[in-house]
């Protein structure tokens, strides 16, 4: 009988685990040296907060696995041997494989600070981490502040699950406003005020010189390296970003860049070997996407798409319109398209924010053929299926406008602001859309 090995048990690895069972009987097994079973990576922020505990982060009973006959290996790859199909483990064990997944996503990106292995320094993306958060942080009487050094997704997540337990928190975010390299200047803002408004003390444009240690070992300071300024702590949060997780294949013959590369099937140079989730580097991006793309819903299709392969119906990975989502503490962002951090040549923008400073949305379009390009929305929710069709489709932005009304999907008792932001539009572009009414009632609205 046929035997996968897929190394990683994140979303990508469990996917194709579960995909390659419906398709088939070959053999599967899956291989983690992080956690025994499958857990959500996304929901780590809720267990922290007591929003959940850890066993609610698994979506699967401890039975299911045996049920599905995929076999479970707790251990450490250290090096994959591919003329022999096997892999060697840290601690002397060897596995053999017919079909090979490489499914080991990231780790925390490390730029050779002082101290940046001490005890109290972590990233935020294992389960060890959230362990080490709960061990170093447990409450702000032993955590007397955290530092976090990083702008992203994660350090802005980190940052909330600290303030969640009162432990007072200072941002470190090189640019010059927050996560400027995406987000245009508008939303950037806001979420600058945002995070201020939360109590956290954010500073921009400055960097991590180095990581202080006490006599035990342990952190007890962070030196800002523009100004010199100490910083006392307990905690460090490392959120600069991540890489690909493939230190044990770097001396293999399997091709890699930054990551492991592969083609439009998740192939790699060497027969029966996949690569797929964080640790994949398309050769040729797709479209204008990155060719690495650390994103959840990106490694779940890549898991489907190669378990199709796998399973002798070869398919080429086809991740769709670009879009994403996440939560800046109250605002909920999502984008569809593509809307730059700078336009570009082409391209025109309208830019709509409420009073309020906690909702807004950007809409980018061709200014020659009024093509919708991409939206981003704050605080307002929209749908997915709405922007997938009309990016599909080519609308244009007059007819995205005109039917805005479908695309929101906020609750009942929310205001509805899409008069106001075709109003603005009108009047900044001198036209005359006007916005259809939704095709289902709210009886119920609040002004």
């Amino acid at each position: 009988m046929e035997h996968i090995v897929i190394i990683g048990n994140g979303i990508s690895g469990v996917t194709t685990a579960r995909h390659i069972r419906k398709l088939s009987d070959k053999k599967i097994t899956i291989v983690s040296a992080e956690t025994d079973y499958f857990f959500s990576r996304t929901a780590l922020m809720y267990v922290y907060m007591g929003h959940m505990k850890f066993e609610h982060t698994q979506p699967y009973e401890s039975w299911f696995w045996k049920k599905n006959r995929i076999e479970l290996k707790k251990g450490y790859v250290k090096t994959v041997e591919t003329k022999s199909k096997t892999l060697h483990f840290a601690n002397g064990d060897a596995l053999q494989y017919d079909k090979l997944v490489i499914a080991t996503g990231s780790k925390p990106n490390k730029f050779g600070w002082p101290g940046q292995d001490l005890n109290g320094v972590m990233g935020m993306y294992h389960k060890q981490d959230l362990d080490n958060l709960e061990e170093y942080a447990p409450n702000n009487k032993v955590c007397k502040r955290a530092v976090i050094v990083g702008g992203g997704l994660i350090g802005i997540e980190l940052a909330e699950m600290l303030h969640s337990r009162h432990i007072p928190v200072t941002f470190l975010v090189r640019e010059s406003s927050f996560w400027n390299g995406v987000l245009p200047e508008g939303e950037s803002a806001m979420i600058n005020r945002e995070i201020l408004e939360n109590g956290i003390d954010l500073r921009l444009g400055v960097n991590l010189k180095e990581i202080k240690a006490d006599k035990n070992g342990k952190v007890k300071s962070i030196i800002i390296a523009e100004t010199g300024e100490e910083i006392e702590c307990s905690v460090v949060g490392l959120t600069a970003g991540v890489s690909p997780n493939i230190d044990f294949i770097k001396d293999s013959e399997i091709d890699t860049n930054r990551g492991v590369k592969v083609n439009r099937f998740l192939e790699t140079n060497i027969p029966d070997i996949y690569a797929i989730g964080d640790c994949a580097e398309q050769h040729e991006a797709i479209d204008q996407r990155r060719p690495i793309e650390a994103v959840w819903y990106t490694g779940r299709m890549m898991g489907e798409t190669v378990a199709q392969t796998i399973c002798d119906n070869r398919i080429e990975y086809k991740p769709g319109h670009w879009f994403n989502s996440a939560k800046f503490i109250d605002i909920e962002y999502q984008t569809y398209g593509w809307v730059w951090a700078q336009p570009k040549d082409n391209e025109a923008r309208f830019y709509w924010e409420h009073e309020d400073g906690k909702k807004c949305i950007h809409i980018n379009y061709d200014k020659n053929t009024r093509e919708f390009i991409g939206i981003n929305n704050f605080g307002i929710r929209m749908r997915h299926e709405f922007f997938d069709k009309v990016l599909t489709e080519k609308r244009s932005i007059d007819y995205v406008l005109e039917h805005l009304s479908d695309a929101n999907f906020d609750p009942e008792f929310y205001k509805l602001y899409e008069p106001e932001i075709v109003a603005k539009f009108n009047q900044e572009n001198n036209t005359n859309i006007q916005l259809k009414k939704k095709s289902w009632k709210r009886i119920f609205q609040t002004s």
